[in-house]
């Protein structure tokens, strides 16, 4: 099996083309190849160009854990990244349909920067999904452990906690996370954000990303924690996310259409031995 290895701000997917597979992509063939120790290592595979009705190319993205994600917006910048890269894009705006939608995307600065549109933001409940009866989930309490947490609710395509918090440190979001992801308000899982309000055009964010786990950058999470920053009133239109593994630019509109902006990095092209599947 022929891939290509991509990272958007150390959030690290493998590209595999569907006439460079040779076998069916199982959940447990999926876990192999992205374990650190016995596959390749990722935080996903992006399984692509498909066909697609409504758009120019169609994509299917696949978590560590074997589960597949609506959208990912690091996964759709390195995707894009490849479609230049293998010459099937050039510097004019494309779209790709995902699970969780349609995009809009452009490859500029010579592939080392994509720009998404990534769609529209929604926090009503029963489009998230979240429990209770319909609503917008704002600023509501959630308690992991005998510890409350103020937190809002999300979608971009795909479902997002947002935690409000004085201090952002792994150590917190890696001790609630995998709790916060699986919890009964959830009826789908949820990728979770801890965020840090720095100024109106400034949040900082640790991730818990649903089927992945701790992950050092995630462009769907940057749009999630941004629009909920803006909806509360407490940013600017224009956020700069800042995480562990870099950052990326979020513009939002009035409608909360949420466009985003960042790196990609070509890491390795390579062939999979299937004896790791022995």
């Amino acid at each position: 099996m022929k891939y290509s290895k991509y990272h958007a701000l150390g959030n690290d997917y493998l590209v595999i083309a569907p006439e460079d597979l040779a076998f069916e992509l199982t959940p447990e063939k999926i876990q192999r190849i992205c374990h650190r120790n016995f596959g390749i290592g990722s935080d996903g595979i992006l399984f692509g160009p498909l066909p697609s009705k409504d758009a120019r190319f169609g994509l299917r993205i696949f978590n560590p854990d074997g589960s597949e994600a609506e959208k990912s917006g690091n996964g759709l910048r390195i995707f894009s990244r490849y479609l230049w890269d293998r010459k099937l894009v050039k510097d004019a705006e494309f779209d790709i349909e995902t699970v969780g939608g349609r995009v809009k995307a452009c490859v500029t600065k010579s592939g080392q920067s994509v720009r998404v549109e990534m769609g529209y933001v929604s926090f009503q409940s029963d489009k998230i999904p979240v429990a209770g009866h319909s609503r917008e989930v704002l600023e509501e309490s959630i308690t992991i452990d005998n510890k409350t947490f103020t937190f809002c609710a999300a979608t971009i395509g795909n479902p997002h906690c947002v935690v409000q918090i004085s201090e952002v440190t792994p150590e917190i979001v890696k001790k609630y996370g995998s709790q916060l992801e699986v919890h009964p308000y959830f009826p789908n899982r949820t990728n979770v954000q801890f965020m840090k309000v720095l100024d109106r055009g400034n949040i900082q964010i640790q991730i818990w990303e649903r089927g992945a786990g701790y992950t050092l950058a995630s462009g769907s999470s940057s749009s999630a924690a941004a629009a909920v920053a803006h909806r509360l009133g407490l940013c600017d239109s224009s956020i700069v996310v800042h995480m562990p593994g870099g950052q990326i630019a979020i513009e939002i509109s009035n409608d909360f259409l949420v466009t985003m902006t960042g790196a990609v990095t070509k890491v390795a092209e390579g062939l999979l031995s299937t004896e790791i599947f022995e």
